[in-house]
Order: C-alpha cells, then sequence, then structure tokens
C-alpha cells in the first residue's frame, strides 16, 4: 500500500489526508499542536469557546467546495446558519453600516443606495464572479505545471472563460479609473476594506478576478456560513473522515526536516515533543500543509532547485510580505452586544490611517445558542491585518497590553463594554500564532493577491520536487476554508493521476 504522510492538521491537511486515505493510500497526518485545525481551531476559556482565526465559512451550499468533500467521504456537515448580512461595514465618521446582504437583489439596492453610480462596476464584477465560478467548479488545475495540469485546464474552459482574459492582468483599482471612479473615495475606502480583508492588499493592488470571487460569495446561491459550536467542528468531522477511511492523526509531533537528494525526496526528520525523540519517516507522497516560509526552511539541504515553471525562493526578501494578525477575544455580558447586531462587522476608525494595524478592525460575534457562550453570554472576536516585523522587537508585553486596551476602547464605540460586561480577555500577536501554529514568523492568510501571486501567476500545489506537495494558503485560490480546500482536492487529484 502507498504511503502519504501530511504535515500539518489544517483544514488544507486534513482535507488532502481524508481524500488519500479514502482513495487507499496508508495515511499518516503530523501536527505540531495538541488539537488539529491550525488557523480555523478553537480554544476555550472560563466556559467561553474563541475560534482562533478563522470565524465564517464559504463553500458548505450544495455544489460548494466542502460540501462536495463532506459528500464524497461519506461524513455529515456541520449545521451552520447563514451570515446575513456576511457584513456589516461602518466607515469612519458614519453610524449607519453598508450591509453585504445574502439576497442578491437587497445587495443591488443596497450598494446603489449607498455608492450612486457604481452599478456598471458592479455589474463586471457580478459577471466576472459567474464565469469564474463556473470555471472553479469544473475542477481546473491552477496554476498548470506539467500536461495533466494543462490537460485540466483546458478541460475546464469555455468559451465564456475567454471573456475574462481582457480582465486577467488588471487590478481592481484598474476598472475603477477606467470606469471613471477612481476618484470616488466612500466606494474606494468599502473596496479597500473588504479586499484587506480577503486578499490582504487594497484595491490598487488586489488582482480583478480574485476581487470578483471574494466580493462575490456572499450571495446566493452562494454565501458565508456561521458553523454551531465554533470552527472546531469542520477539523472534527475531516478527522472522522479521515479515521473512517483508516487514515491516523498524530499531534505534538513536529517536522523539522524534509530531507531530499539529488532533486529527490528522501524522507523527513520528526521531533516527538512529547519526548523530546527524534525519529525519520518515509513516504511515497508528502504533502506539506505548512507556508511558503516554512517549506523552505523544511529543506535540507536548503536548494533554489531551479525548474522550468517556478523555483522556490531561498529566501523571505524573494517573497511578498505577508501580513500578521492581532486578534482580541472578548467573553461578555449578552447585555454588551446590541439589538439585531450582525454576526460580522467591519470598522475602520481613522480615514487617514493605514487599513489593519488596529485602524480597522473585523468583528465576529457569536450568535445565542450557537455553542460558543454560557447562557447570557456572548463572545467577541476583533482582528486586524499587521506588519509582523515589530512584534519581534522591543517591550512585548508592554505592546500587546496596550494594543488591547485600545482595541477594546474602540470596540466599546459599538459594544457597551465595561468592567462588569467583560467576564474574560485575552489577545493573539504574530508571536503567538507562530508558537501554536507553527507559522514563521505567525504569518497568516498566504501570500497576498496581488497580480503577480494570484492564479496562473502565484504558487501551485507541485513542488520542484517530484512527491512534495504544498497545500494551504500559499497556493491557488488562497485564504479561507474553501479556498485551502479546493487547493487540497487539487493535489489529491495530481497525486492520483500519477497511478
Amino acid at each position: 500500500m502507498a504511503q502519504a504522510l501530511v504535515i500539518g492538521a489544517g483544514i488544507a491537511g486534513l482535507t488532502a489526508g481524508a481524500l488519500l486515505a479514502q482513495a487507499g493510500y496508508q495515511t499518516l497526518i503530523l501536527e505540531q499542536a495538541q488539537i488539529p485545525g491550525g488557523c480555523a481551531s478553537t480554544f476555550r476559556r472560563r466556559g467561553f469557546t474563541f475560534d482562533v482565526g478563522a470565524t465564517q465559512v464559504a463553500g458548505l451550499e450544495p455544489g460548494g467546495i466542502h460540501h462536495r468533500i463532506f459528500n464524497q467521504l461519506g461524513i455529515e456537515l456541520p449545521a451552520a446558519t447563514p451570515c446575513d448580512p456576511a457584513c456589516a461595514v461602518f466607515l469612519p465618521g458614519e453610524t449607519e453600516p453598508i450591509q453585504v446582504w445574502r439576497d442578491p437583489q437587497r445587495w443591488q439596492e443596497e450598494r446603489s443606495r449607498q455608492f450612486p453610480g457604481s452599478e456598471r462596476f458592479w455589474q463586471i464584477m457580478d459577471q466576472l464572479f459567474r464565469i469564474s465560478w463556473r470555471f472553479q467548479q469544473r475542477d481546473p488545475v491552477v496554476p498548470a505545471r506539467n500536461l495533466w495540469d494543462w490537460g485540466q485546464l483546458i478541460r475546464a474552459m469555455r468559451p465564456d472563460t475567454l471573456l475574462t482574459l481582457p480582465f486577467a492582468l488588471m487590478t481592481v483599482g484598474d476598472l475603477l479609473n477606467l470606469l471613471g471612479l477612481g476618484g470616488d473615495r466612500r466606494l474606494r475606502t468599502f473596496l479597500d476594506l473588504q479586499l484587506k480583508l480577503y486578499s490582504q492588499v487594497d484595491a490598487g493592488e488586489t488582482a480583478l478576478l480574485y476581487a470578483a470571487t471574494a466580493l462575490g460569495v456572499s450571495q446566493t446561491p452562494q454565501g458565508l456560513f456561521h458553523l454551531k459550536g465554533s470552527m472546531q467542528v469542520l477539523s472534527d468531522r475531516l478527522l472522522t473522515g479521515l479515521k473512517n477511511h483508516g487514515g491516523e492523526l498524530r499531534c505534538r509531533q513536529r517536522v523539522e526536516a524534509i530531507h531530499h537528494q539529488q532533486g529527490k525526496i528522501t524522507g523527513v526528520t520528526i521531533r516527538d515533543l512529547k519526548t523530546d525523540q527524534t525519529y525519520e519517516q518515509a513516504a511515497d507522497e508528502i504533502i506539506a500543509n505548512v507556508t511558503l516560509q516554512n517549506l523552505n526552511q523544511l529543506l535540507t539541504p536548503p536548494s533554489p532547485h531551479p525548474t522550468s515553471y517556478f523555483p522556490l525562493p531561498t529566501s523571505h526578501s524573494s517573497l511578498p510580505n505577508p501580513s500578521g494578525a492581532f486578534v482580541v477575544y472578548l467573553g461578555v455580558d449578552q447585555a454588551a452586544i446590541p439589538a439585531d447586531c450582525p454576526p460580522h462587522l467591519q470598522f475602520l476608525y481613522d480615514p487617514a490611517g493605514e487599513i489593519g494595524e488596529n485602524n480597522s478592525l473585523f468583528v465576529s460575534v457569536s450568535q445565542p445558542g450557537d455553542g460558543r457562550a454560557p447562557a447570557g453570554c456572548a463572545t467577541i472576536i476583533a482582528s486586524s491585518f499587521v506588519n509582523v516585523d515589530p512584534w519581534w522587537e522591543g517591550d512585548y508585553p508592554a505592546q500587546k497590553q496596550a494594543w488591547m486596551a485600545e482595541a477594546i476602547a474602540k470596540l466599546g464605540q459599538y459594544f457597551h463594554l465595561t468592567p462588569a460586561t467583560i467576564h474574560h480577555s485575552e489577545a493573539a500577536t504574530p508571536r503567538t500564532f507562530e508558537r501554536y501554529t507553527g507559522r514563521d514568523r505567525g504569518y497568516v492568510g498566504g501570500l497576498s493577491q496581488r497580480l503577480a501571486t494570484f492564479g496562473p501567476f502565484g504558487f501551485g500545489s507541485r513542488t520542484p520536487f517530484p512527491h512534495l506537495w504544498l497545500v494551504g494558503d500559499s497556493i491557488h485560490p488562497g485564504e479561507g476554508t474553501a479556498g485551502v480546500s479546493y487547493g487540497a482536492y487539487t493535489a489529491v487529484q495530481q497525486i492520483l493521476a500519477q497511478g
């Protein structure tokens, strides 16, 4: 029986592992943490359950990637409710939010009212989204790296796919300028906020085709969903699928090196964090659910290993700078939550300040009965993308405390937060994410979705080393549980095609 070794039990690793186990591989997943899930796992404090990073899910609808994979594995989809609105966005100085409604007609009316004269822009984005979504449903391999990949890519194309080509080298900012909307600062601010959340860069840098999906996936027949219980149920269901097909997960096992010789992978070195002993392991296929930065560090000896398509960069300077995250977790009285509060909100505080860096917060609020808080209570999770470098310098404890106090003060402009209503508070920084997820310097969200790193110009699951595969948010189609599941599904199809 062929053996598959998966490094990392994030959503992509669990997805790849479960699918390979179902396909007949003897599958072993190694995870350095105590529980699976990675940035989509949870932790508990004083009766509250907090999602570590990811707080919403796409792809649960019929035909969505999670729906397809769970059906294939024969496991039940987790209980979830649609997010409607998907997000309520508060621009600086405004008390009425921009509601991103799930119903397409209602969303069209909202954006026409909020951004007069912009409908041509939204129509183009809607059309690009529909074409791109149909294309993605046909399981193309992007980027294509060999003849089989190209065959899958060409098979997925249709005449309407060609309609996206004039937009393939455009950013959102380019389209706004083309339509005469480049000077609409309110529209641009809204787009910058939303796109920073999904692509890590603003409208001026985000690839247009990526943005079409990011901005369009919130409406039916797709949509964003709030899981009952916590994000951990997604990992738990995938783990069930893995075990049902004979796969194994071992936690507290850290892979410290991936060895190669003459262009071939020879095995890995693993440290058992429970005993602090190391051992070697070989496998027919190695699937790395790690960041691209981590993969470079694991390769032993370090090697650029030139290829005809995309060499692995040999240093951080060769890659775009990913972001880290600063996250505040609050357990509060339900009375601290305003009436009719949507499950997800986004705030920008200083219009002259940088998006991210505690000047903008993406906020997720638990819902009554969803299992995240005791009766009469709720959770609030507020996050912001940040530059990781300052978190490795200076007085770290003081910086962390100051940022948390500032974030709580800003949240207090909307929520009723007092010492009496806050039962628990803590924060996570890039250093926290590195410690608990193993992600180099606490990078989250993968590579930014600029033109240079999006789709056909980005990284794929095939690495320059045969039988070594990369999954996770560093490869197409990027971050989010649905995105990394697409990438893992593609990698498994490529592995199976070798046989």
